[in-house]
């Protein structure tokens, strides 16, 4: 969940978060075969990581399941490792988006903290077992925990920057530190998604969706 204030560029667009290119990719498709035929091979994999997990699923597997070959993997890409890096990004900016209030919210922050959360739900629920793989992965190998690491600050610097103009128009106690509040609420959030969609504690969302909203807003003192 994102408490905008928008995190925007100079451009005013609100910036999503884009993952390094890994140096090892191979070259894109030119032709919509080529793209049919990769979306093919990253669809197999997604589908294989959340069955199998990272660690077991061998690229043998993602062929046959993708119905192209061995070698046409490898004409996409050189290893499985630029597959979940590749669905890392699709997964962290669809979270990163939905964590974004539209233009229909009503002004006031706390409807905008409440939309916030219940899109942000909708998307852990769609992502939920990949996220495990990539959390998984995030623990194992410094590649991926610097890129999780890198893309979770992109939140945290957005939501620092809602509670800091919301201090500037007299809503938050100013003498709040910013960059903690930021990362204690956000961490509540993504604690309590993981926990829901990954390990299966259930609870009613409507009841769930008001009581973090009640949280959040409490926290920084909004009436």
């Amino acid at each position: 969940m994102t408490l905008q204030d928008g995190s925007r560029s100079n451009t005013g667009i609100a910036t999503a978060p884009v993952a390094p290119t890994r140096p090892s990719q191979q070259e894109k498709p030119t032709t919509q075969r080529g793209w049919r035929t990769r979306g093919a091979l990253v669809a197999a994999a997604r589908e294989l990581f959340e069955e199998k997990g990272f660690r077991d699923t061998r690229i043998s597997d993602i062929a046959e399941r993708s119905g192209t070959s061995y070698g046409t993997f490898y004409h996409y890409f050189e290893t499985k490792d630029d597959v979940l890096h590749e669905l890392f990004s699709v997964v962290a900016g669809e979270m990163f988006t939905a964590s974004q209030t539209t233009g229909t919210v009503g002004d006031d922050a706390i409807t905008k903290i409440e939309a916030a959360n219940r899109q942000y739900f909708n998307a852990a629920a769609r992502n939920a077992r990949l996220i495990a793989v990539i959390d998984e992965m995030a623990i194992r190998d410094d590649q991926f925990r610097t890129l999780k690491l890198q893309i979770r600050d992109l939140f945290l610097r957005r939501n620092e920057a809602g509670i800091r103009h919301l201090q500037r128009t007299g809503d938050v106690d100013p003498s709040l530190d910013p960059t903690i509040a930021a990362a204690a609420l956000g961490g509540m959030i993504e604690s309590f998604t993981q926990m829901w969609f990954i390990h299966g504690v259930r609870f009613d969302e409507e009841a769930a969706i008001t009581t973090l909203t009640r949280l959040w807003s409490q926290a920084l003192g909004l009436k």
